[in-house]
């Protein structure tokens, strides 16, 4: 047996054994090299070499899920059989050759469950892959299963009726985020270095936020849409990891190119950049309303750091027009609720047998709009893009909380509550993602804060639109500054 293959069976085993409360007995000292420890391009560099086989890597990561996931409940569908297979065979020869990876359980992938987090589609079967899902398969991922997301993504934590709470590795007892809570809970447990995500209204960078590991959200228009008969798109798809890079190098992998792309092309962003940024920054939501002392802490030290670190910061708020933006947005986010409600009622299915108590209160929340309240959103936020982007004329990147507060307790905010107590605390939560959804920017979190309590406390910054390198080069840099790939629960 070869000493990196040794060293890399050593790590499995102690993983597994620390997971269970005993100790690894391979050897008599810990070695040098953990692969498994490496981000996701370590992983593959490690199979290029020959230090390792997908097969091994893919054996390694079932028994991590086997040993750390139960309490958390992160990974919902397993199809460790269809990944091994997949490992044993011939695969792409991208960047993450041979590499672990689980997708959320809002994506399809030909043959197997895609519940959306709902009891309506529990049984429900996907008859091909999703743009994203065949990007991330062309780039070499061997796809082991879904992680838990909320009912249909829509509200700010995870714990639905069907697939129960996914609990934070930090924290049992406080929330993930939402929607893609599972993503961020299996690496911030350390199950893998990267894990598919999507972002509606913050549903990466917020989970990235509760869970200490690096979301970005790409721009719109930045990856083939999934939904191509809506008028305006809000959501995308990407990833949370452990590493900047990786987020780096599936961006490089996943976004749109050729004559047809609306963006230039991102390309593999490697590194910090010595240019020295405009950094604007503010505490107060679009409402106006102050941050959580400890949340504007965290966002105040971020932008100390980033002073200190050569950037110019100085206060500065977008004319985010809050009342405005909030009832529009509502009427887009709360427009697929009502679609599905009506789809069961022309079928004669009670809703509540199938669809949580939130879902369908946003539905009968669209119902009570005045007419043609979806027509005005869509005009509206034609305007607003333009309006949140020439904000970064005076600036190169915002600097904002992700969330009002540090994490919140499981049970407060979950879709299986009733509408009206969990509406208008989860807007208030989740105040300060949305907008960039709406206007169509890139935004990420980045892990550099803890709460008192021992929680992550995500940083949000934004760019103008097109503007991922930018925020990579500058997440580059922080993550130097102030590193959190060490640091687990």
């Amino acid at each position: 047996m070869s000493l990196r293959r040794r060293e890399f069976l050593w790590s499995c085993a102690g993983l597994v054994a620390m997971a269970c409360g005993g100790a690894p007995r391979l050897g008599a000292e810990r070695p040098s090299v953990d692969l498994p420890e490496a981000d996701a391009l370590g992983q593959a560099a490690g199979i290029r070499r020959g230090d390792v086989t997908s097969r091994e890597l893919v054996e390694a990561t079932i028994q991590r899920i086997e040993a750390l996931d139960p309490p958390i409940n992160s990974v919902v569908t397993r199809f460790f059989g269809r990944a091994l297979a997949a490992a044993d065979g011939p695969l792409p020869d991208g960047p993450f050759r041979g590499v672990p990876y689980l997708l959320k359980d809002l994506n399809d992938l030909a043959g197997t469950r895609k519940t959306m987090g709902s009891r309506l589609f529990a049984d429900f079967v996907s008859a091909q892959n999703s743009p994203n899902t065949q990007a991330s398969l062309d780039a070499g991922l061997v796809i082991l299963g879904k992680t838990n997301t909320p009912e249909f993504g829509l509200v700010a934590t995870t714990e639905s009726a069907l697939l129960g709470a996914c609990r934070n590795p930090w924290s049992l007892d406080h929330s993930t985020g939402g929607s893609s809570g599972g993503a961020a809970a299996a690496v911030a447990a350390g199950i893998l270095p990267m894990a598919q995500a999507s972002d509606g209204g913050g549903s990466i960078r917020i989970p990235a936020s509760c869970c200490g590991v690096f979301g970005l959200k790409p721009s719109r228009g930045r990856n083939p849409s999934e939904f191509e008969n809506r008028s305006i798109d809000i959501a995308v798809r990407h990833c949370v990891s452990r590493s900047v890079r990786d987020s780096a190098a599936y961006l490089s992998v996943t976004e749109q190119r050729g004559a047809g792309a609306p963006l230039a092309p991102t390309g593999f962003v490697e590194g910090a950049s010595p240019r020295r940024l405009r950094v604007g920054f503010h505490t107060r939501n679009a409402y106006g309303n102050a941050a959580d002392p400890q949340v504007r802490a965290a966002v105040e030290d971020t932008a100390r750091l980033c002073e200190a670190l050569g950037h110019r910061v100085a206060e500065a708020t977008p004319d985010y027009d809050g009342e405005a933006f909030v009832a529009h947005f509502l009427s887009l986010w709360t427009a697929v609720p009502d679609e599905l409600l009506r789809g069961l009622e022309a079928r004669g299915v009670d809703p509540s047998q199938v669809l949580e108590p939130v879902t369908i209160g946003m539905a009968h929340r669209f119902r009570r709009q005045p007419a043609g309240a979806m027509a005005r959103a869509i005009g509206f936020f034609g305007a607003y893009e333009r309006r949140i982007d020439a904000f970064f004329d005076d600036h190169d990147v915002l600097l904002s909380p992700v969330l009002r507060t540090p994490p919140i307790p499981l049970g407060t905010q979950g879709g299986t509550l009733p509408f009206e107590q969990v509406f208008e605390p989860m807007l208030d939560y989740a105040s300060y993602t949305p907008v960039f959804n709406a206007a169509g920017n890139p935004a990420m979190s980045v892990p550099l804060g803890w709460s008192r309590e021992g929680l992550p406390i995500g940083s949000q910054f934004a760019a103008r639109i097109g503007g991922e390198a930018t925020l990579l080069a500058l997440a580059y840099e922080l993550e130097q500054a102030r590193p959190w790939a060490d640091r687990h629960p």
